[in-house]
């Protein structure tokens, strides 16, 4: 039996660490550049098997030279990688990422050979999924599959949780009330509703709006400020861990990947928050996404500086 399934997307990160973004007809030097392994669905998965969950994922590379590295990149992660194919004649999915010098992010992503993963593909990994526990779905792949694996999901009795990255308001909530975890931030909450996110009060309406539509959990993560868990009846807030940020990139990825190793583990979901948010803090120490994230001796050695303070 496996603990988590992810299904969903890789990414090659060409990170541009700069100053100031150019204008239009500018040319400016930016200080550092660095290539890295990323993807929503990669990113989630390798911090969830980082952590010691065991965890395959269902997913696409091209035929180019970023493949062989995303692969291997994920094996010695520890995740199961017999379900991520290549497809012949098409690039990989690239992510570049722009990272100012108060640490934040802009970000386009070219799906590339995500855009090729298709329901069949879950179908053809049906019995290894069927043992999973928990299914970890994003929108950096086809909606129709996204749709496939909640369908599947249901029919095998297997929990899932929705990050609706990059938010669509194409994404069906009909879908999305299925799952059992629905984990936007501020901003895809802000795209998703129409509605602003730009304090508590507004945030929390925002939240109610889609627990309207009948959501079960809703977790909305808001980087610097914590988390919040909203279902139909009450609120849970998770405060922050402070740390000196260097890059945010990869941070919520960080947060939903660990949330879900916690969770499969005892079911409690605000202590599976708790940790979550350290986990996201500490990646936000280093630069790039998956190379940022502890694995399990790493974080617990975190955690004990934490108690100590």
């Amino acid at each position: 039996m496996m603990d988590i399934a992810v299904i969903g997307s890789n990414m090659v990160d060409l990170i541009s660490y700069i100053t100031d973004m150019p204008k239009i007809g500018e040319t400016r030097e930016a200080p550092d550049f660095e290539i890295g392994c990323g993807g929503k669905g990669a990113n989630q998965a390798v911090a969830a098997a980082k952590l010691g969950a065991d965890v395959m994922m269902v997913s696409k590379v091209g035929d180019d030279l970023f493949a062989g590295n995303t692969v291997d990149n994920l094996r010695r992660c520890g995740v199961d990688t017999r379900y991520v194919e290549r497809i012949s004649g098409v690039s990989s999915g690239v992510a570049p990422i722009f990272v100012d010098r108060d640490s934040h992010n802009r970000i386009l992503i070219i799906k590339g050979a995500n855009n090729y993963l298709m329901p069949a593909d879950i179908d053809r990994a049906a019995e290894q999924l069927k043992t999973c526990r928990l299914f970890i779905l994003q929108l950096e792949i086809p909606l129709p599959t996204v749709y496939h694996a909640i369908d599947f999901a249901r029919r095998h009795h297997v929990p899932v949780m929705l990050n609706p990255a990059p938010a669509s308001r194409e994404l069906d909530m009909r879908y999305a009330c299925q799952c059992d975890f629905f984990m936007p931030n501020e901003t895809e909450l802000e795209i998703l509703t129409g509605m602003p996110a730009d304090s508590e009060e507004h945030i929390l309406q925002a939240g109610r709006t889609l627990l309207s539509q009948g959501l079960k959990n809703l977790i909305i993560t808001l980087g610097h400020r914590g988390s919040v868990w909203m279902t139909g009846d009450s609120v849970h807030r998770v405060a922050p861990v402070a740390v000196n940020a260097v890059d945010t990139s990869g941070a919520g990825d960080a947060f939903i990947g660990s949330f879900a190793r916690y969770y499969v583990a005892d079911g409690d979901v605000r202590r599976a928050m708790t940790y979550a948010s350290a986990y996201a803090a500490y990646s936000v120490r280093g630069k790039g996404t998956q190379r940022s994230y502890p694995d399990a001796s790493q974080f617990q050695d975190f955690l004990a500086t934490l108690t100590q303070e």
